[in-house]
């Protein structure tokens, strides 16, 4: 199973990277973390709307890679999972064969249609995060995920 986290923004502070690839690093190999980002258009004083459609026209051309990922959109409105909802997700998909692609807009939020055309849509906190901080928790949440399904420690 791969797990692909297709998300709007590059040049992330080092911090992130360094975070993200700790608990990239930690997955099992059934069960690989992959980063896809994908640039943000040009911003000017112009029509937000517009933006967000292009960063879903992006990401939709993206996703055509992965036609048979189980499509997961983060919006704050989505459906909260705890732990151990989360680790059920994970081991259903891999015992499936199935990837999954996690989806995250850019500053104004994830296109509608992009978020509308997911299977699923999850909320990792009712709190507005930062776009890099969403990559660091969600890479952390996804291993604790799987040390709760190994057994591991970590979980505790």
């Amino acid at each position: 199973m791969r797990i692909h986290l297709l998300a709007i923004g590059t040049k992330m502070p080092a911090w992130v990277n360094d975070g993200f690839r700790e608990y990239q690093k930690r997955m099992p190999p059934d069960m690989r973390l992959e980063l896809e980002e994908i640039p943000l258009p040009k911003r000017s004083r112009g029509d937000t709307a517009a933006l967000v459609r292009a960063e879903g026209e992006a990401l939709e051309k993206r996703l055509e890679k992965h036609p048979a990922a189980h499509r997961v959109a983060l919006e704050v409105t989505g459906r909260a999972l705890d732990t151990p909802g989360l680790s059920e997700k994970l081991v259903t998909l891999r015992d499936l064969g199935q990837d999954l692609a996690i989806l995250v807009g850019g500053p104004d939020g994830l296109c509608p249609r992009v978020s509308a055309a997911a299977h699923e849509r999850w909320s990792l906190s009712s709190l507005t995060l930062p776009h890099p901080l969403v990559r660091v928790l969600l890479a952390e949440q996804l291993y604790r995920g799987w040390t709760l399904l190994a057994g591991h420690p970590y979980h505790r």
